[in-house]
């Protein structure tokens, strides 16, 4: 036998198909989990504005706002307590947004326009 006989006769080695995509399908079957978009900090929130029963008010879409504290929620809606007023109970999906009524940043940017005033008055 010549040397390229020798070489001609290697054997083909193939991997098996079937193990390839058995690994594949196995694998792909293992999706991740989304992440959960609960971060808690609603809760956070609503719980610090409870428990110091800080004044918020509730604008809703048409543009009526409603004060009062909050004594309760949950995952859809708000009870809210109000002076010399009948309690309600409002959905989360039917409020706009949610607001401090004596908030200190209110405040800040009051005595800010009080300073701003009184320093334009007096340059006159």
């Amino acid at each position: 036998m010549e040397l390229w006989e020798k070489q001609m006769n290697r054997k083909l080695i193939r991997p098996n198909l079937a193990e390839y995509k058995g690994k594949k399908s196995r694998e792909s079957g293992k999706k991740r989990a989304s992440p959960s978009y609960d971060t808690a900090a609603e809760n956070y929130y609503y719980l610090k504005q409870m428990n110091k029963k800080t004044p918020v008010a509730i604008v809703f879409p048409d543009g009526e706002i409603i004060e009062g504290f909050i004594e309760w929620y949950d995952r859809n809606c708000i009870k809210l307590n109000r002076k010399n007023a009948p309690n309600l109970l409002v959905y989360k999906s039917s409020m706009k947004y949610l607001y401090k009524v004596n908030s200190d940043i209110e405040m800040t940017k009051d005595s800010s326009r009080k300073k701003a005033t009184k320093s334009t008055a007096k340059s006159e």
